[in-house]
């Protein structure tokens, strides 16, 4: 991994694994409108014909997991070897691969559907384009992408994890119409936009798209 981030990244999940999992295990039940978001995603996949869809930054599968359960052919992806081990554990039916979403390791049009659930958030501007090439190359014709993310215009650093132990890692906060012109760039159509706690401190966003035939 050439990239300084891209090796902070994982090395500080890898650390965080089992606090981040701990954080985030009954977030959607929580979350009505995340849900909401990923049921419209599922009824695009079946739209698009079925097929795979990649959970790209799955993190501890539970994403995945619950798109399973909306019938969708979902696997998961991280970069994370640590998180990927609890992902296994916790979802023994559901398949989940290291991988980084800046080099899939997936055949051209080979799945239906992509999701990044609050998973670019780590990823440099400079890198973000390249990223959403990598979605639409793996995509077929007019597949789905649901991209969420922390809504805003600043960057944080985090040199602690939710276990206490020390990790080194950004967050990036975008606007809608940021994370749009960058997908139409990479040959994305949007779809929906929808911006959820607007009132908030940190709002959150998801935008809907589909790869242009």
């Amino acid at each position: 991994m050439p990239d300084s981030w891209l090796s902070d990244t994982r090395t500080s999940y890898d650390t965080d694994a089992s606090g981040y999992a701990e954080k985030v295990d009954g977030l959607l039940d929580e979350s009505p409108y995340l849900r909401a978001g990923l049921a419209l995603f599922a009824e695009s996949v079946r739209t698009a014909g079925g097929g795979p869809v990649a959970d790209v930054g799955c993190g501890p599968g539970y994403v995945t997991r619950h798109l399973h359960g909306l019938g969708v052919d979902a696997f998961g992806i991280d970069l994370s070897p640590e998180m990927v081990a609890i992902a296994r554990r916790d979802h023994p039916g559901l398949r989940f691969d290291v991988g980084s979403m800046t080099d899939l390791d997936l055949a051209d049009h080979s799945i239906t559907g992509v999701v990044a659930f609050w998973s670019v958030i780590h990823i440099p501007d400079e890198a973000v384009p390249g990223v959403f090439e990598q979605f639409r190359r793996v995509l077929r014709p007019g597949g789905p992408l649901l991209v969420g993310f922390h809504v805003g215009d600043e960057t944080s650093h985090s040199d602690e994890g939710y276990t206490g132990r020390p990790i080194s890692v950004d967050t990036h906060r975008r606007t809608p119409d940021q994370i749009a012109g960058w997908l139409r760039e990479a040959g994305f159509t949007i779809d929906a936009e929808l911006v959820m706690r607007p009132d908030e401190r940190v709002p959150g966003a998801i935008v809907f798209a589909r790869s242009r035939s």
